[in-house]
Parts: C-alpha cells; structure tokens; sequence
C-alpha cells in the first residue's frame, strides 16, 4: 500500500517510515527536502497522487502558542485539502494524552490540528498517546542555568517506535474517529527521571529542583483517563540501552 507520512523526517516520522518499510508498504514522505511545504501547500497535491492512507507526523519546535497555532493550522489545513482533492480515504493523526487539559502553548496548536482534522473530509483517525522517552531530555534542555528546574508531574512515556507501530497498525484498519488513548507501560515521575537520566550521562550534570504548580501536569492530566493499548518498553529499559557501555 502506497502511506504519505507527513515530517516523515522527524523523530516519529522517521520510524513510522521504517516500520511502513519492513511491512511491505510504500511510504511517501512529506517534506521540504522532498519538495513538499505543508505551511504553504507546495507539493502536497502531487505527492499525494496514488496515496491511500497519510500518516500525519509533522511537528513544529516552539513554546509559543502562536506560533504553535500558526503552524498546525496551516499545515492541517493544507493537509486535510490535498488529501480530499486527492482522494486520500484514511487520515491518521497521532496527538497528545493531556492536551485539552494541561494549558500548554504547544498543546494549543495541537488542538487546532483536531479541530481541522474532525472537520474535514476524509475520514480520519486520531490517537492521543502519552510523551515519548525523549521527552524528559527536552524539558532538561529548555531550562539554562546551573540548576534544572522540573516539573512536578506523574508521567507515562513511551517509545517512539512503539507509538510508530501502533500508527502504522491504524493506518491499515478503518477509520475510527478517536482512538483509545496509548501510554507507556508505567506511571513515573518527571523530576525523578530527569535525575536518572543526568545520573546517566544522558543530559548535562547539575541538580535538579521541583517545581510545584497548581492543576495540569501536577494532578495527572498528562496520564490517560481509560483502557487503551500500553507499550512494553520502560524508560529504564530506554535508559539502559540508549547508555553507552562501560568497559568491563
């Protein structure tokens, strides 16, 4: 089968790609180095040509929610077009656990994403999952100083090529509107993986100070709410194999 996967070159998209491959599928990637611009629609129609189902990976780096809004309103909305013109029957989109509760710039913008994708045409799919492993490096790299200051948040990563096998699984199946939420295979706490993670050497060394705030992330709003489908990979699983090897 012939996947368009949209930020087929970022962090997910990479390997839903990969896994689209070991499958017998043909991914399409969706990105500038490939002469698509999902901001500016540039490319869409033509690489859509012949695709039946998009897998929509594309992402924007930013903590501001306008740019945030601008992005995925833009890309969404370009997207969700093509892919009607196009005859495109299955859009599945992964988003966030958490994101219509936790007040995040970043999550503004992903609420836009649904909010197109619910109003558009093609029948769709969207699967909110929990954050990946990575994330807790991202939080340590976006605060500078001599101390990483973190958020006091119970949390339940993921892996990336798990949440990349259960998108490339939706793409296969029907269209279901909301799918069950997924989410890693235990709840931790974010200040204590940031700690286990600079332990490791996966991030600069300096102590780590919770931060303490009212609602969202601190009462559990990144956690999922119901039964759905856990992955199997922990975060010290991750950690362990991410770790370079001691010499014995």
């Amino acid at each position: 089968m012939k996947i368009a996967v949209a930020g087929g070159t970022g962090v997910a998209g990479r390997v839903v790609v990969e896994t689209l491959r070991a499958r017998g599928h043909t991914p399409v990637v969706l990105s500038r180095g490939q002469g698509v611009d999902l901001v500016s629609g540039s490319g869409l129609d033509a690489a859509l040509t012949g695709v039946e189902v998009v897998i929509d990976a594309s992402n924007v780096t930013t903590n501001r929610k306008s740019v945030a809004v601008g992005f995925f309103d833009k890309a969404g909305r370009n997207l969700a077009g093509a892919a009607e013109r196009t005859g495109v029957r299955h859009l599945v989109t992964p988003s966030i656990v958490g994101v219509d509760r936790v007040k995040l710039p970043y999550y503004s913008g992903k609420l836009r994403q649904e909010e197109i994708i619910r109003g558009g045409a093609v029948p769709w799919t969207i699967m909110r999952a929990t954050q990946f492993h990575e994330f807790v490096g991202q939080v340590l790299s976006g605060v500078p100083g001599p101390i990483a200051v973190v958020p006091t948040a119970p949390v339940q990563p993921i892996a990336v090529r798990e949440l990349a096998e259960a998108l490339v699984d939706l793409a296969l199946e029907p269209p279901r509107g909301m799918a069950p939420e997924l989410a890693g295979p235990q709840v931790e706490s974010l200040v204590d993986l940031a700690r286990r993670l600079i332990a490791a050497g996966g991030a600069r060394q300096r102590p780590v100070v919770p931060l303490y705030f009212p609602g969202g992330m601190r009462n559990g709003g990144l956690l999922p709410t119901g039964p759905g489908p856990r992955g199997t990979q922990t975060f010290a699983d991750w950690l362990e194999k991410r770790s370079p090897r001691k010499p014995a």
